[in-house]
């Protein structure tokens, strides 16, 4: 990030900021914003030309051979930064657009997630990846579980701050719900589900 070190660097997080991104997002998009300024020789981007712009966005997808999902994170990340923070009204900012891949995702059986499970050692990790698993959660967010996101009456877990920065309910399953009240009693923790 050494590159946006700059005034630029603070005006593009305050408008990642206002727009209402999170922090890693804020991250990502500056992450982009430094590559571009390194691909031209650290030139200020105020002096980077629409064309040049065009031709930098050219070679990441042709020469580069970015994935369409990294060029739409890079799209994003510049797009927002010519509008907010250098305010450049340019044609090309309205027209770039990354196609979505549109590959299906890989789906193991059952029968290949029960031999996953039952490989798993330690009983914290087993109860962990079995909780990830059975109510579709991210790996981050269930780190963060907390005791109080268990909801064992109804059979929910409240997902805090997922991915959007959104709240969301998803079903627990009985034998997870038993699981986990199994794997909490094994270390108490007044607070976080998995604390180690």
């Amino acid at each position: 990030m050494a590159a946006l070190q700059t005034p630029w660097y603070d005006k593009a997080v305050e408008a990642l900021k206002l727009n209402g991104k999170s922090e890693r997002t804020q991250e990502a998009y500056a992450r982009h914003v430094c590559k571009l300024i390194e691909f031209h020789d650290g030139k200020d981007p105020d002096r980077i030309s629409e064309d040049e712009l065009k031709k930098y966005f050219i070679h990441r997808q042709d020469v580069d051979k970015w994935q369409p999902n990294t060029m739409r994170i890079c799209y994003s990340a510049i797009k927002l930064f010519y509008l907010h923070v250098v305010q450049r009204d340019w044609h090309l900012l309205k027209v770039i657009k990354a196609p979505r891949e549109k590959r299906l995702p890989s789906v193991l059986s059952r029968e290949e997630v029960n031999r996953i499970l039952g490989n798993i050692a330690t009983f914290h990790n087993y109860a962990y990846l079995s909780t990830v698993y059975s109510c579709g959660l991210r790996l981050q967010e269930g780190l963060f579980l907390q005791v109080s996101d268990i909801d064992g009456s109804r059979k929910f877990v409240h997902v805090h701050r997922g991915k959007g920065a959104k709240d969301r309910y998803v079903p627990l399953p009985d034998a997870t719900y038993h699981l986990l009240r199994d794997y909490w009693s094994t270390h108490r923790n007044l607070k976080l589900l998995f604390p180690a």
